[in-house]
């Protein structure tokens, strides 16, 4: 934004719309640059045309480009003087320790005039909270740089969840990034060991997920009732026998957890995810108890055109899992990203009502064979079975339970809820 220029005559001031604004609502303008200016009062600058924007009248929600010329009226006579002494309320950089400056700058694997990405590593909170003192959000004065603004977290990584995490370095930016990510176009790609093997290769989660009651939010649980939908894809890239599985984990929703979530559901936690998996989390043999799951690649369109695209590696533990088990690194990424998304809950019912309609006709047939053996063993007619149906899973009944799995390409014989496991298969990393 360009200082705002004083029409000696009438006291309007003239501000040019910076770059850093571009896009963004008249009404947001006025929160960054001129706080103390209330919406009441840009309002009713606006109903009286005292608000112009390159001469034309304006609104709050309009929005504004940059090169934009706006020309604001003066400060209410009553707050002019306190306007002249009050300075302009800026957040004053943190200034961090040789240490933490050196640790948030060791993060970035890219960088651009817009973006960092970051490689976080492991056992660092994303945010602040009870007890933790140490997090990205307080090493980003580190990255600030010359920038004039501090850059921002655009979405957030478990503590314990390792890999790319994006931050904006402008707030143009980083309203361009909210808004890949709530519209679901920014693609997540994430790596992960899981204890046992999928019975189905490629398949689509799809289970509701709410706040686990009494435990004050930390913990997340599967609530067909009352939980909101949550999507996610996994692929299976290796499998290490019928021990351990290598995945590749795509939420279509952002969940808190939801990963974590929706493997323990279907019968496969990450491997050292006790929180979700238990006990039954935890290998041995010398694998980590660390948890196994790193978000291996971000894709998303960048505020200047292009994409940015970024692989970040794995931490040390996760990398010695994969060669303990004997898995090639390379066999993950040379899986193709589909540009495809999530199905929508439209096609998810459509699947749905046509799998059910294939159980009706099986269930059919099979009722018609045996009416033809019990009739050949007796010589009577066998009775015939009518009126509905009020056992689990059926349509009158009470809903099915367990997990709800799509998927194609069976690893194995496949099993309900797709938590079965495959046939054996012996020696480590056996495709």
């Amino acid at each position: 934004m360009t200082a705002g220029k004083s029409d000696s005559d009438t006291g309007f001031r003239e501000f040019n719309v910076g770059f850093d604004d571009d896009g963004i609502r008249l009404d947001r303008w006025f929160k960054r640059h001129l706080p103390d200016t209330s919406f009441t009062t840009v309002a009713m600058w606006a109903r009286t045309g005292q608000l112009r924007v390159d001469g034309a009248r304006a609104t709050p929600g309009d929005r504004i480009a940059a090169g934009q010329m706006l020309r604001v009226p003066p400060p209410e006579a009553d707050k002019a003087a306190a306007d002249v002494d009050k300075p302009r309320r800026v957040r004053e950089r943190v200034i961090l320790s040789d240490e933490e400056t050196e640790l948030a700058q060791s993060m970035v694997i890219h960088k651009d005039f817009q973006a960092f990405v970051l490689n976080k590593p492991p056992g660092l909170a994303t945010q602040g909270g009870t007890k933790t003192t140490q997090h990205v959000d307080g090493l980003l004065d580190g990255l600030q740089y010359d920038n004039e603004g501090r850059p921002k977290l655009v979405h957030r990584l478990d503590k314990d969840t390792s890999g790319a995490l994006l931050v904006a370095r402008t707030s143009r930016a980083a309203a361009f990034f909210a808004k890949a990510f709530s519209g679901r176009t920014a693609r997540k790609v994430y790596w992960a060991l899981v204890v046992d093997v999928p019975s189905i290769e490629d398949g689509m989660i799809e289970l509701p997920i709410a706040k686990q009651p009494g435990t004050g939010g930390e913990k997340m649980h599967v609530d067909e009732a009352e939980g909101a939908p949550a999507r996610t894809r996994y692929r299976v890239i290796e499998r290490a026998g019928n021990r351990a599985a290598w995945v590749e984990l795509q939420p279509f929703t952002g969940r808190t957890h939801q990963l974590r979530v929706h493997m323990a559901a279907i019968g496969h936690p990450i491997v050292g995810d006790g929180k979700y998996g238990g006990a039954a989390a935890f290998l041995t043999g010398g694998i980590s108890r660390k948890m196994h799951l790193h978000a291996r690649r971000i894709k998303v369109d960048h505020p200047d055109g292009g994409s940015i695209d970024v692989t970040a590696e794995l931490p040390t533990h996760f990398a010695e899992s994969l060669k303990q088990l004997g898995f090639e690194e390379k066999l993950g990424d040379d899986l193709v990203l589909d540009e495809k998304t999530a199905p929508t809950r439209e096609q998810m019912k459509s699947r749905a009502k046509a799998h059910a309609k294939s159980v009706r006709k099986d269930r059919k047939g099979e009722r018609r064979g045996r009416g033809v053996v019990e009739e050949k063993a007796t010589g009577k007619p066998a009775p015939k079975t009518g009126g509905p149906r009020t056992g689990a899973g059926s349509k009158f009944g009470a809903p099915r339970s367990g997990p709800r799995v799509e998927g194609a390409k069976p690893a194995g014989r496949a099993r309900p809820g797709g938590a079965g496991k495959p046939g054996p298969r012996s020696g480590p990393g056996t495709r």
